[in-house]
């Protein structure tokens, strides 16, 4: 009798405890999504980098840390991207030499990441495989050869170079590396562009192989000139990398895979 007595108390008392305990539970689930979707907002989000364009300062399979803070908010910023306001809130102007992530002009369901080059007024074109800022031309210091895998496991054989790209906005000179397959064909040899205000020119370090400003005509892979307002933010960090030469299943292979050199790099 005692002995029913307190198991039936025991029942009582634990019902209450099991509802407190579930509503902690979901308090803390919706707790911890908004902090994790304010922080994917506001401070980071991670990419991941899908192409060979960025090669050598990004490879296929990097994972990337963007600080969404860098340039100010639009709604691009957004999860969803909901078309709430136009502009910019705490705006900020991009500098030359910054990796950034951005909307791509033709579909901005898009993300894209390239080397910001070019800022409103400039005049940028490609001679003879040289680029060219304001009628100057940027100075490039060879590095000895480079082969690069690109996104469908093609083998690209060029030059290495550092390339200095002049500051701006009182930062001093950004020195990074490109990759060259060539000195050839349209993509060397390029009208004048001249940066419209509100824009900025896009490239990609590996110069003959990115679908860039360079390429300003009507066709779906076009960018032309990138409006500021398309900003997401600067890459920052590697956080992760993975050669993928594998299929994912064989999982004997992912230690192997891991470029662990790369981890945690900053992008420059």
């Amino acid at each position: 009798m005692d002995d029913n007595k307190t198991v039936s108390a025991s029942s009582h008392s634990d019902a209450p405890r099991r509802e407190g305990g579930i509503l902690d539970l979901v308090r803390t689930v919706v707790i911890a999504g908004v902090l994790a979707v304010s922080v994917r907002t506001v401070l980071f989000e991670p990419f991941n980098i899908p192409s060979g364009s960025m090669i050598p300062t990004l490879q296929v399979g990097d994972y990337v840390w963007v600080a969404k803070y860098s340039y100010g908010y639009s709604h691009f910023s957004l999860p969803g991207s909901p078309n709430l306001f136009t502009g910019r809130i705490w705006d900020s102007t991009p500098h030359r030499g910054d990796v950034a992530v951005f909307r791509f002009t033709k579909d901005t369901s898009i993300d894209y990441i390239k080397r910001i080059v070019g800022l409103p007024g400039d005049t940028i074109q490609m001679r003879e495989g040289r680029l060219y800022i304001n009628n100057q031309e940027i100075p490039r210091e060879p590095e000895g050869e480079y082969t690069a895998i690109d996104e469908h496991r093609t083998r690209m054989e060029g030059d290495r170079y550092r390339e200095i790209l002049p500051g701006s906005g009182g930062h001093g000179p950004v020195a990074h590396d490109i990759l060259k397959l060539t000195d050839e064909g349209g993509k060397n040899d390029t009208p004048e562009y001249v940066v419209p205000p509100g824009y900025f020119f896009a490239m990609g370090d590996n110069r003959d192989d990115s679908a860039d400003s360079r390429f300003m005509g009507d066709e779906p892979q076009d960018l032309g000139f990138v409006p500021m307002e398309n900003l997401i933010g600067q890459a920052k960090w590697i956080f992760m990398s993975v050669d993928a030469a594998h299929p994912f299943w064989q999982v004997w292979y992912w230690p192997a895979e891991i470029r662990w050199g790369r981890l945690f790099m900053g992008v420059r």
